[in-house]
């Protein structure tokens, strides 16, 4: 778990304006993993789910997103880790993307080891010859050390895109659910292509 990260937050759109969603967490050490933590008895979904209506009321595919933006949100689960796989898993299914998904902590490696240490542990159980990280990663893992291992790293980098947001100026970098509430499948498709591979 990393605090202040993105793991139990996201932006959403908000009168023109990108504003914070948070999934309110019971306290706890900020150093516990992503699922030993719990969601808190504050976290009002209800409060969430009408500041997101009423924020899409009027996006074009508000009608199909909504319910299912409904069904995520109020998923009866209160383990951090099982509340976001759930939403992964069914955002995957709803956009057609059939990749498979491994729970790291399943694999049998050394969970004590950390960082670079952990991934190539993972990468070599699964029999991996490639890895991609987000960008993010550049400063943290070395290609020569993952050729070394006999695999590939590269560095995934999302390139800009824009797509109409009411009559507003654009407002970038929003969850995935604001790209649903504007695109159809078929754009989504198109849009999720959008990055290259250093």
């Amino acid at each position: 778990y990393t605090k202040r990260g993105w793991i139990n937050r996201n932006r959403f759109l908000q009168n023109g304006k990108d504003a914070f969603f948070t999934i309110n967490l019971k306290k706890d050490s900020d150093f516990l993993d992503i699922k030993d933590r719990i969601l808190s008895n504050v976290f009002d979904k209800k409060r969430r789910f009408n500041l997101f209506e009423a924020s899409y009321r009027k996006a074009p595919y508000f009608k199909e997103i909504i319910s299912f933006f409904e069904s995520i949100l109020f998923y009866d689960q209160t383990n951090l880790f099982k509340y976001i796989y759930h939403s992964i898993k069914e955002i995957c299914k709803f956009l057609n993307i059939e990749t498979r998904l491994i729970i790291s902590s399943e694999i049998n490696i050394d969970h004590n080891l950390k960082s670079q240490d952990k991934v190539l542990a993972i990468c070599q159980n699964l029999g991996a010859t490639e890895y991609i990280n987000p960008i993010g990663g550049l400063e943290l893992y070395s290609k020569e050390t993952f050729h070394h291992q006999g695999i590939e790293l590269k560095f995934i980098k999302s390139k800009s895109i824009e797509y109409k947001q009411f009559d507003n100026e654009f407002v970038p970098w929003l969850s995935i659910i604001d790209l649903m509430m504007f695109n159809s499948k078929e754009d989504i498709s198109k849009l999720l292509n959008h990055y290259e591979l250093l």
